[in-house]
């Protein structure tokens, strides 16, 4: 079966990354065995591309690299409670932080209403 495969370039437009980010991500062990090339040039699989959606994803979701870190080595060992407790622990974090976000966003709905209320008062014929 073949592989599709992606070079550096690729694999950062199809995953919205960087190159400087790509190779930070292997550097830091975040994202491992991609092989090279005869030349030295690297080689991104499709299951390469998957797991820097996770790793994306867990980024985005404001995870710190040193708690991702911990994620991806604990897969080395197997230990498949470990990666649980520490992505049902981010969940939590998450969770937490979107309920935050939806109260600023309540606040900001109702400063928009008022300010739309007062420019309407202000400029009642338009």
């Amino acid at each position: 079966m073949d592989l599709m495969t992606y070079t550096p370039a690729e694999a950062a437009e199809k995953t919205g990354l960087t190159l400087d980010t790509l190779r930070y991500y292997e550097r830091s062990g975040l994202l491992n065995d991609v092989e090279r090339t005869s030349g030295g040039r690297r080689v991104y699989t499709e299951a390469h591309l998957g797991w820097i959606d996770v790793l994306v994803c867990l980024r985005r979701t404001g995870m710190p690299i040193r708690q991702i870190q911990r994620f991806v080595d604990s897969a080395g060992r197997g230990a498949a409670s470990v990666r649980l407790r520490i992505l049902a622990e981010h969940r939590a974090d998450v969770l937490r932080e979107m309920e935050e976000q939806r109260r600023a966003l309540g606040v900001i709905d109702g400063k928009i209403d008022a300010y739309r209320r007062l420019a309407q008062e202000e400029h009642p014929n338009e």
